[in-house]
């Protein structure tokens, strides 16, 4: 791609997606597009409706490294640092998962049930990563604080700064540990985004995701359920008497998820999907040990329940 000051927006377009298009890359003229756009920071329609416009040299060889990057499998969202999640930018880090817009079925899961937005809650991210569970909650809720657990001080760095960059650091803090387990307090609301895929399965993931998510944020053990065990364990102490508990799950894990939170003494509240249509987080309350594991087993409409199962 050559790139100089009489470059203009449409030929550079045209470029970008003609290298896209060689390297085998999907959709290369709207991934060309995106790449632009979010690189100079312009809005689809001011892309569209000015090619004419004269692209200066320093942003050309900002765009040729962006596209060599892009080119060579790398995200968009790594190539420009940030990811937007429930309407907010979020900077990402080599600590932090890159957030996927099926894990907002959390944020949604939770407003479903707390109906009171001026209510002065408490809520508990456990591996918090860009922070944007939490901060995306918070937005919702503006006089609720919450309180952000990662074992990556890396990722716990990367949150507190998307926190302050939100306006929303003076309600948020964020710390490293495992899970709940270095707390005290009782939530009203805790939401988990764990690692689960299964450790066989990693090496067959996408390459976009092997390559620049941190693995330690993939890994869920043997059969990727280790980390629904661990917090299963610590709900019954993190979890106020009338609060929420939601945690994405991945694909096929909803009911046996379910069943270790039943286990462990939790109400199962339901199972909701994202816009796929995939089960995507299991939601529970506190209730009575060991009631639900055999009702779970039988439900045919898992997915659809509200309250016992």
């Amino acid at each position: 791609m050559s790139v100089g000051v009489t470059d203009t927006l449409g030929s550079i377009l045209a470029e970008a997606a003609a290298a896209l298009r060689t390297a085998g890359v999907d959709e290369p003229r709207r991934r060309a597009r995106r790449l632009i756009a979010g690189v100079l920071e312009l809005s689809p329609s001011e892309l569209v409706s000015h090619p004419e416009r004269e692209v200066a040299a320093v942003e050309g060889e900002h765009l040729r490294g962006s596209l060599a990057r892009m080119v060579g499998g790398e995200p968009l969202s790594r190539i420009l640092g940030w990811r937007e999640f429930w309407g907010l930018r979020f900077a990402l880090s080599p600590d932090t998962l890159d957030p996927r817009p099926e894990s907002e079925t959390i944020v949604e899961a939770v407003l479903a049930r707390i109906g009171e937005r001026a209510a002065p809650l408490t809520i508990l991210d456990l591996g918090t990563g860009t922070g944007c569970l939490l901060l995306a909650l918070l937005s919702e809720f503006p006089s609720a604080s919450g309180i952000g657990i990662d074992l990556s001080a890396g990722a716990a760095a990367t949150a507190r700064r998307n926190a302050e960059a939100l306006g929303f650091g003076h309600r948020a803090r964020f710390a490293v540990g495992s899970w709940g387990s270095a707390l005290s307090a009782r939530f009203n609301a805790i939401v988990a985004n764990p690692p689960y895929i299964a450790r066989a399965a990693l090496a067959g993931l996408a390459p976009e995701v092997v390559r620049y998510d941190p693995r330690f944020a993939l890994d869920g053990g043997d059969d990727g359920l280790a980390a629904y065990r661990q917090i299963a364990r610590e709900m019954p102490d993190r979890l106020a008497g009338d609060g929420v508990f939601v945690a994405e799950v991945g694909f096929g894990q909803a009911t046996a998820a379910a069943e270790i939170f039943a286990s462990a003494g939790l109400f199962i509240d339901g199972i909701e999907r994202d816009l796929a249509g995939v089960e995507r987080c299991v939601v529970a309350r506190m209730g009575e040990s060991g009631w639900a594991v055999a009702s779970l087993r039988g439900q045919k409409n898992l997915g659809m329940c509200r309250g016992r199962v």
